[in-house]
């Protein structure tokens, strides 16, 4: 089950992705302008049990055939949590499998390596989702510690979207509508402010308030919405794409992967490419049906932690719904995946 609003199931065998699914209660949520967190568990109980027949059944698989279990324990809303960690233990118990409890982060970071293969020991990854704003320096990331090298002060990049959308009068998912009204508007044409501009940290509060009081400098006459979005989006797209490139350069690190919902975005992917492309940084960008959440992505650590040998979650395992990423196992969203036997 992924961030809230899908129930997602991936089966992957030796980094290969076999099939999946993904059931979205986004348009209940929607009428509410946001992620209901009882909403998201009741609609992640109805889900689950079809979404896994469906994954099994793409993948040409029988649940028999599933040699360990991974889920996301964490970070994320509790009652969705709750919900993917109990499937997930039941499987495993009635299968006689291995369970293994993961990072949310971790997943979104091995999203990537079902489209590019293994990653690049070290490489620079900016996550970069409605609740995360990372840069991250990753080795082995089934073995070893994932080191934060910078990380958001208050909002993250997705948020900030989001809740700007609200102001503007876009509809929920704030993220793509952003993304879509921009392509109408000038990038240029409000000067919005790049936060934090020598720092090593990310923050976006102020560019949400910025853009918040920008629309109401407009109250009682027509709000340029195409020119908000495609300034704003400008804005997140630039401090991103900037930062990720002095930090690969100031650790001498080659490649830079960009994960999470807002490598979605249309503007951050093309603008990551044209400054890695002069810096001469390797970028790799997962495809957009693995950069939002998704149970793939959960399997294919579990498929990483079941290669390298680490040890399975006691099936006493609880969730974690404020997780520090320092590890991709036992540090526990709600994408539950499983690993091909």
């Amino acid at each position: 089950m992924a961030e809230g609003v899908g129930t997602g199931v991936g089966l992957v065998r030796h980094g290969r992705l076999l099939g999946h699914a993904l059931a979205s209660s986004m348009d209940e949520h929607a009428r509410y302008g946001g992620v209901v967190p009882e909403i998201a568990a009741r609609a992640h109980v109805h889900a689950v049990r079809p979404v896994i027949q469906r994954a099994l059944d793409k993948a040409g698989l029988r649940l028999t055939d599933v040699g360990a279990v991974a889920v996301t324990t964490g970070p994320g809303l509790s009652g969705a949590l709750q919900v993917g960690l109990a499937a997930a233990k039941g499987l495993a118990y009635a299968l006689g499998v291995p369970l293994h409890g993961v990072h949310h982060l971790a997943g979104h970071v091995a999203a990537d390596t079902l489209e590019h293969g293994p990653l690049p020991d070290p490489c620079m990854v900016l996550i970069v989702s409605g609740g995360h704003t990372s840069l991250l320096l990753v080795r082995d990331l089934a073995r070893d510690p994932v080191l934060h090298l910078i990380d958001t002060l208050d909002d993250a990049a997705g948020e900030c979207f989001d809740k700007v959308a609200r102001v503007f009068g876009l509809p929920c998912p704030g993220g793509p509508a952003i993304d879509r009204t921009a392509r109408e508007g000038d990038p240029h044409a409000v000067p919005f402010p790049r936060p934090l501009p020598g720092s090593y940290d990310f923050s976006f509060s102020g560019l949400k308030t910025a853009a918040a009081r920008w629309a109401e400098g407009h109250a009682g006459r027509e709000l340029p919405v195409a020119d908000g979005a495609a300034s704003l989006q400008e804005a997140v797209a630039d401090v991103l794409t900037r930062k990720a490139v002095d930090a690969c350069r100031k650790h001498r690190v080659g490649t830079l992967v960009v994960v999470g919902g807002v490598a979605a975005n249309s503007r951050v992917r093309s603008l990551a490419e044209e400054r890695c492309r002069a810096a001469g940084i390797h970028l790799r960008v997962p495809p957009m049906k693995l950069c939002t959440d998704n149970g793939a992505m959960i399997a294919n650590v579990g498929d990483l932690l079941v290669r390298a040998g680490a040890e399975p979650a006691p099936l006493d395992v609880s969730i974690d719904p404020s997780a520090p990423l320092e590890y991709a196992t036992l540090h526990p969203r709600v994408a539950a995946g499983f690993v091909a036997a």
